[in-house]
């Protein structure tokens, strides 16, 4: 039943995503990626379903979902950057005592953002649910621009490049992506916490150089 369902969803967005074009990519990826989450697979893995039946190019499929996800990314880091702050201010005034908000908890987000921000946005780009909340909390430590738009590419274009092939590959199949997804889902996450493991291990190492 839930294969029925979950094929028949993949059918209505291969369809609406075919009749859009890449701008349907891209608006739906711009979508998911910051006010209104959704899984990014049913937007990527139909994309790719079109790729293998020649109706997409690959490369333009990719080019737009990835512009798609760093401009949902934009629009989330800027209302964090702008209203973040005096939002988080008010409610400090208002409810500190309630919430556990305390300004020092809100400099140490802010510090720990412009030390680690590079690697916390890659990963959060590939951990679900986590991946369309990250830029909330970068915007609001005013992290690089630069540095977030270049960490926020790589780890939606893993993700983006992922989804794809998965519906290239397997688009005649649609049970088989279903009920692997998961499977795939933490073999990413594996993936994250080693680049995490390896990134925490070079930055002790440079720490002891420093002190030595």
């Amino acid at each position: 039943m839930l294969t029925e369902i979950f094929q028949g969803f993949v059918g209505f967005l291969t369809n609406s995503v075919g009749a859009l074009g890449y701008f349907g990519i891209f608006i739906l990826m711009a979508i998911e990626s910051s006010f209104i989450p959704f899984p990014s697979e049913v937007v990527m893995i139909p994309a790719g379903v079109l790729v293998a039946k020649g109706e997409m190019s690959f490369v333009l499929a990719f080019a737009f979902g990835l512009a798609g996800s760093l401009a949902g990314a934009l629009f989330n880091y800027y209302f964090a950057l702008h209203l973040g702050r005096r939002l988080a201010n008010a409610l400090l005034l208002k409810y500190h005592k309630v919430l556990f908000i305390t300004e020092s908890s809100l400099i140490k987000t802010e510090k720990y953002f412009e030390n680690h921000g590079d690697i916390t946005t890659f990963v959060g780009r590939l951990i679900p649910v986590v991946r369309q909340l990250i830029s909330l909390p970068a915007g609001f430590a005013k992290m690089n621009i630069f540095k977030f738009c270049l960490y926020t590419v790589l780890g939606a274009g893993t993700w983006c490049f992922i989804l794809i092939y998965l519906g290239f590959l397997f688009g005649n199949n649609m049970a088989i992506i279903e009920q692997n997804i998961h499977t795939i889902t933490i073999w990413v996450l594996s993936i994250a916490v080693i680049i995490t493991a390896i990134y925490i291990s070079v930055k002790r190492r440079k720490a002891r150089k420093l002190q030595a």
